[in-house]
């Protein structure tokens, strides 16, 4: 089937476009009412997305509202430790939590690695439900979390401030750390080449915490594994390419490393300036992002004036896909977002003009 509006794909891949693509991380989600009530109708967040048709409709809400250029996979980062038999549940107010933590060698040698069309068989009736829902509209975005974000999960038990117990497993005991990583890359690859067969025509690896890292853990423990995963992804399905994003929030610093991998996008938060990102790395690859989401809680205007301006930043041609830098803010008025998406599509006409 051919898409109707493949400009999010072309982007990727710096090739042209009328306007500049734009989605929103998070777009499917709790600032919607309509997702509010889906999701109490499924009784809770995991059984969500474990019902391929309540996930398929979280996923085409946004899109009803809004006019976006992709629709991204409704799921967790934190699909792939559940499947691995650590008891994912969510606590009111404390975020994800295990019942089993990752603390030793041995814990590290009995994780299985899933297999994507049993344990986590859900996700790809999801994506495959997805797809057909899109009827070719726009494009699908696939994603899993990076080996080092997840690991944080799994070594701490659930969300950290401090991230205390991986980073004494990373600097007292890294072999286990190291081994726990391929294990999580190796199923990663598997993840994600599985919901590209499944229908996901693009993918992307969400590094939420390798921002937290020196530069050479960085490069050691999260991109190095980030790396594996690029050069073991199927890049070309249903006749056209399969680009691949990866996004280290506060990976400012090392976005010449991130590009370095082969992937076709480097995602960005609002810490950066998208011209010195463009002048640095764009030459090489795709730049996605990078509004702060909580500017969506200004005036209209200003929201206006903030995408006008990022658009300068970038300048003219094709390689931007426009984003918020993380995901958008539960509070946000609706209508806010759609001030931000109409603004994008009319505001960055100019800058696709030969």
């Amino acid at each position: 089937m051919q898409l109707k509006n493949d400009r999010y794909l072309r982007a990727l891949l710096k090739q042209p476009v009328d306007v500049t693509p734009v989605w929103m991380m998070r777009q499917a989600g709790r600032y919607l009412p309509e997702y509010k009530a889906t999701r109490a109708e499924a009784g809770d967040f995991m059984s969500l997305c474990k019902n391929a048709e309540l996930a398929c409709e979280v996923t085409l809400q946004p899109l009803r509202r809004f006019n976006l250029d992709a629709a991204i996979l409704f799921s967790d980062i934190l699909t792939i430790p559940d499947a691995m038999g650590l008891g994912l549940y969510f606590e009111t107010g404390e975020g994800p939590r295990f019942q089993h933590v990752i603390d030793s060698a041995a814990a590290v040698a009995q994780l299985p690695v899933p297999d994507p069309e049993q344990e986590l068989g859900y996700v790809m009736n999801a994506v495959r439900t997805i797809r057909k829902g899109l009827n070719g509209d726009v494009p699908l975005i696939g994603f899993s979390g990076s080996p080092w974000t997840l690991a944080t999960y799994m070594v701490e038990g659930g969300s950290s401030k401090a991230f205390t117990k991986i980073k004494k497993m990373m600097y007292a005991d890294p072999q286990s750390l190291h081994a726990l990583l391929d294990k999580l890359a190796d199923s990663v690859i598997l993840y994600l080449n599985a919901q590209i067969k499944a229908g996901a025509q693009s993918v992307m690896v969400f590094d939420t915490w390798g921002g937290v890292l020196t530069p050479r853990d960085y490069r050691d423990f999260s991109l190095q594994y980030m790396h594996k995963i690029v050069d073991g992804l199927i890049r070309e399905n249903e006749g056209r390419k399969v680009p691949v994003t990866l996004f280290t929030k506060n990976g400012g610093m090392w976005l010449e490393s991130i590009a370095a991998t082969g992937c076709d996008a480097v995602g960005l938060d609002w810490t950066i300036n998208i011209a010195e990102a463009r002048a640095r790395v764009g030459h090489k690859v795709a730049l996605q992002g990078n509004m702060d989401p909580s500017m969506l809680y200004a005036a209209p205007e200003r929201i206006e004036q903030e995408v006008d301006g990022i658009l300068q930043g970038y300048g003219h041609g094709s390689g931007h896909v426009f984003n918020l830098g993380h995901g958008i803010h539960l509070d946000v008025p609706p209508e806010n977002a759609k001030v931000f998406v109409d603004a994008v599509h009319k505001l960055s006409r100019q800058y696709h003009q030969d």
